[in-house]
């Protein structure tokens, strides 16, 4: 291996896949590989994810490029939940968690909790963060009451969910980004007040951990869909200048025999079909 060369270990590129893939192609229609090994490699192609899976495919051929290997999925089913309906639940709050405390230290509620009306928080040089992409909701409103004091207190909202932020800020600030999104019919409202001294209150919207695994999923099958129908692609253009070669060798062997037979100074009248041909026919 060169200087240059990629290490085995490397990740390759669908753009790395492509110039593979155009190799065996040419040498497809060249002759150097039949159909079914030509398939054989092309879908290896398409498999592969490092370089050092690459090299072998096409390390037998003119202009080799790198080669994969077959991939393994280790995605799990993302699990599924309810609508906003299912997710406010109302009723007693008793056992539920209200308030969270975090001084040289920290503080977390995430994951599959449950929100209550009034959450109140406080922050002194340490910081805090509330997750409720996952929550439950005691109320079609929650107020998250955060205080923060030389520190910091992160909130995280799912979409759908409107954000009010009425908090004040001393030589600190909140968040008011997420603020002004309209809500999703059903969805709760958050509001967000409190204190932030020398420390500050960060809003943020992103989706639910079983919402980023469906999406990365689905962009999975489109890209190993699209690869596929590259894949097809590069069948049907490989078989169509594989015959235009076959073709064309096919008339240059005829033009070839019709000199010879022309200017072969043993038979110098030509064939008897050509001696038998009209004057106006030739």
């Amino acid at each position: 291996m060169t200087d240059d060369a990629p290490a085995p270990d490397l990740r390759a590129s669908d753009a790395d896949r492509e110039r593979v893939a155009e190799v065996l192609r040419e040498a497809l229609a060249e002759g150097r590989l039949d159909m079914e090994e030509f398939q054989e490699r092309l879908d290896a192609t398409y498999q592969a994810r490092t370089y050092g899976e690459l090299a072998p495919i096409t390390r037998d051929l003119p202009g080799s490029g790198t080669a994969v290997a077959p991939a393994v999925s280790l995605t799990k089913d993302p699990a599924t939940y309810g609508g906003w309906a299912d997710r406010i639940v109302g009723g007693d709050e008793s056992g539920l968690s209200t308030w969270a405390v975090a001084v040289m230290g920290g503080f977390e509620r995430k994951g599959r909790w449950t929100a209550p009306r009034r959450f109140n928080c406080f922050a002194f040089w340490g910081g805090g963060t509330i997750d409720l992409r996952d929550a439950n909701f005691a109320d079609r409103e929650i107020v998250i009451n955060a205080v923060a004091i030389m520190g910091g207190i992160d909130v995280t909202v799912p979409p759908g969910v409107e954000v009010v932020v009425r908090g004040v800020g001393i030589m600190g600030g909140f968040d008011h980004r997420e603020e002004g999104v309209p809500a999703e019919p059903g969805a709760p409202r958050v509001i967000i007040t409190g204190l932030a001294f020398w420390g500050g209150v960060g809003v943020q919207r992103k989706l639910p951990r079983a919402e980023r695994q469906r999406l990365r999923e689905e962009r999975r099958l489109e890209k190993q869909a699209l690869k596929e129908e590259r894949r097809r692609e590069h069948l049907q253009r490989a078989e169509r200048q594989r015959q235009d070669r076959l073709d064309s060798a096919e008339r240059h062997r005829r033009e070839l025999e019709q000199s010879r037979r022309l200017h072969d100074p043993l038979n110098p009248h030509g064939t008897r079909e050509e001696r038998e041909r009209r004057p106006e026919d030739r």
